[in-house]
C-alpha cells in the first residue's frame, strides 16, 4: 500500500495533480498547480450539451492542468486507456499491489461515498487511489476531508461510464519528477498564455465569451417561450457555475492564490496586487449566482439587463487584470 498523503482541494484535478507531484518528492500546492498549467478561462459552447443546454465553462477542459504541469514542469505522465475493463481493473490492481498511488477519471454519478444529492452524470471527476482491502480501493478524492472507500464493482461502473467525456478507464501517474522547478522562467510564461487566452478574438472565449453570455440572456428574454426557458437557462448556468467542478468564482479565487503564492516566490508585489483585483471579480461572479438564482426561483423579479450588466463589470474586471499581467 502507498503511503500516499490526503489533502483536500478546491478542484478534482488540480488538487489530484498537486497531491500526486507532492507524494512523488516534488511538493506542489493546489493553486500552484492550476497556475502553471493557465487553466482560467470561460468558454460558452452552445454546440456541446449537457442536459439539452449549451456547456458554459470556466476552466480550461478536462486534462488541461495535467498536460500543462507536464509542459511547465519538465516530467513526463503515463497515461494509458482502456477498451476493455476488466483489463483495466488488472492493471490497477497490478499498480496498487507494486505500491504505486494511480490517478483515475471517474464519473461522480456511480461514486458511492458521495452523497446522494451531489451525485450527477459527470464523467471528468479524478481522484487517486492509492491501495485496496480486500474489494474496497482506498480513495485519496480531493473533495473530501479524509480519504474514503470504493467497492470494487462501483469503481469499474465509474471507470467506463458512458456520454460525454467518457473516462475509458484512464489512469495515470507520474514517471519521474524534477528535483526542482525553474518557477523564474515557467511561472512569467504560464501567466502570459493565460493572458493571451483570456483575451483571444473569439466571441464565445474568454473576456468576449463572458460578454457573450451577458447578451445571449437578453436575447433569450425576448423569445416567445421566455417565460418557461429563461428560468431553466438561468438555472442552468448557475449549476455550471456554482456546483460543476468549483465554478466560476472558485476558479477566480484558486488562480489568485496562485498569483499571491507568485508574488511571494519571485518578490512581485504586482502580481500580489492583480490577485486582489481577481478575487473582487470572483466576489462579482458569486454576486451574478446570487441574483440569477433568485430571478429563476421567483424570488426576485426577472431583470436581463441586470444580469447584463453583473457580467460586463465582471469581464471589464477581469480584462483590467490580464492586461496588466501581460504587460507586466
Amino acid at each position: 500500500m502507498s503511503d500516499f498523503h490526503h489533502r483536500q482541494s478546491a478542484h478534482c484535478e488540480s488538487g489530484v495533480v498537486a497531491n500526486m507531484l507532492t507524494h512523488h518528492g516534488l511538493a506542489m500546492s493546489e493553486p500552484m498547480a492550476f497556475g502553471l498549467s493557465a487553466s482560467l478561462t470561460f468558454a460558452y459552447m452552445p454546440i456541446i450539451k449537457l442536459a439539452g443546454m449549451p456547456l458554459i465553462a470556466y476552466r480550461m477542459l478536462p486534462g488541461n492542468i495535467i498536460r500543462g504541469v507536464e509542459k511547465r514542469v519538465g516530467l513526463r505522465w503515463e497515461r494509458t486507456r482502456f477498451s476493455d475493463p476488466a483489463e483495466a481493473e488488472r492493471a490497477l490492481d497490478a499498480a496498487l499491489d507494486a505500491g504505486r498511488a494511480v490517478g483515475l477519471q471517474t464519473c461522480v454519478y456511480w461514486l458511492p461515498y458521495f452523497p446522494e444529492q451531489m451525485r450527477f452524470h459527470f464523467n471528468a471527476h479524478n481522484l487517486v487511489v492509492y491501495g485496496r482491502d480486500g474489494d474496497d480501493y482506498l480513495v485519496s478524492d480531493p473533495l473530501f476531508e479524509t480519504t474514503v472507500r470504493c467497492d470494487r464493482a462501483s469503481m469499474q461502473r465509474a471507470r467506463f461510464a458512458k456520454g460525454d467525456m467518457e473516462p475509458k478507464g484512464l489512469m495515470y501517474y507520474p514517471t519521474g519528477t524534477p528535483g526542482q522547478v525553474d518557477y523564474a522562467a515557467e511561472i512569467p510564461k504560464a501567466i502570459r498564455w493565460n493572458a493571451k487566452t483570456m483575451q483571444a478574438p473569439v466571441p464565445i472565449a474568454g473576456i468576449k465569451g463572458i460578454r457573450f453570455l451577458g447578451r445571449n440572456i437578453v436575447k433569450l428574454s425576448r423569445e416567445a417561450n421566455r417565460d418557461t426557458y429563461l428560468p431553466l437557462y438561468l438555472g442552468h448556468i448557475v449549476r455550471m457555475q456554482e456546483e460543476i467542478g468549483t465554478g466560476g468564482a472558485g476558479f477566480r479565487f484558486i488562480y489568485a492564490s496562485f498569483l499571491q503564492e507568485a508574488s511571494r516566490l519571485l518578490d512581485r508585489p504586482d502580481w500580489a496586487e492583480a490577485a486582489r483585483d481577481l478575487t473582487a471579480a470572483g466576489d462579482e461572479w458569486r454576486r451574478f449566482a446570487l441574483r440569477a438564482s433568485k430571478m429563476c426561483r421567483g424570488r426576485a423579479q426577472m431583470d436581463v439587463q441586470e444580469l447584463d450588466a453583473i457580467l460586463n463589470d465582471i469581464a471589464d474586471r477581469e480584462l483590467a487584470v490580464w492586461k496588466r499581467l501581460r504587460a507586466a
